[in-house]
């Protein structure tokens, strides 16, 4: 008894300590703006969602911007309306001009801004998702980063630009990012091509097959239906003898 009350405050006091360190762990994991990226392929184009949450304890979230790629620039960008809030594409001037199916571009999106109305504005212990359509995605391999700055009713503004770097402890600021994959490569679809002729192979023969017993049964039923009638015109015959 008196074992069992020793240990009792020893380990209500670790499983306190545990649930604080979880808690703190989740939200130093979650407590960032990130990106999630619908299609990561090459040369393709992906729907970008940004989840931003608010980390202010006394204000609000009341704009996002996320300032684009100009290395390898998107030279298609659509945004997803929201209710309550406005959105603008800034274009720029790129440093060098980049030729796109034969086209030469000197200007690119480089910028999307978010601004929300007073009663659509981010509060505490809530967040927002923020999404555009993206193309195209530069050759696999390349780091997209995306860096976003969030601007508070106190006109605080924190910057989430920090870049990752292998090896190195993970930044307090990260940018939202992703990487490139290769594209859906030719040998998926021939691949795909050699299984419906293979299909439709196996089909063909099946229906072949199909008709060669009908014609079979069809020639073994006559051939039953004549012994049939031979039979019967013997057993006539010898009832009239």
């Amino acid at each position: 008894m008196n074992s069992s009350t020793g240990r009792t405050p020893k380990t209500a006091a670790v499983l306190a300590v545990a649930t604080c360190l979880m808690t703190f762990g989740a939200g130093a994991a979650s407590a960032h703006v990130g990106v999630t990226p619908d299609s990561t392929s090459e040369g393709g184009f992906s729907q970008l969602t940004f989840r931003v949450p608010n980390e202010s304890q006394t204000a609000k979230t009341t704009k996002l911007t996320v300032t684009l790629p100009s290395e390898t620039p998107f030279t298609s960008v659509s945004v997803k309306p929201m209710d309550g809030w406005t959105v603008e594409v800034l274009e720029a001037e790129l440093a060098a001009p980049i030729t796109v199916k034969g086209a030469t571009i000197t200007k690119a999106p480089a910028s999307v801004v978010w601004t929300a109305d007073e009663a659509h504005q981010i509060s505490q212990r809530q967040y927002q998702t923020f999404s555009i359509s993206v193309g195209r995605l530069p050759h696999a391999g390349n780091t997209v980063l995306l860096p976003a700055a969030q601007t508070y009713s106190d006109g605080t503004v924190v910057n989430w630009s920090e870049a990752a770097v292998a090896g190195q402890a993970k930044p307090e600021h990260p940018a939202p990012s992703f990487i490139t994959t290769p594209p859906a490569g030719a040998h998926g679809a021939e691949a795909t091509a050699d299984i419906e002729a293979a299909s439709a192979t196996s089909a063909v023969s099946h229906d072949a097959g199909s008709a060669a017993l009908g014609w079979a049964g069809l020639g073994t039923g006559l051939l039953g239906l004549a012994a049939g009638a031979t039979a019967l015109a013997k057993t006539r015959r010898v009832d009239k003898g």
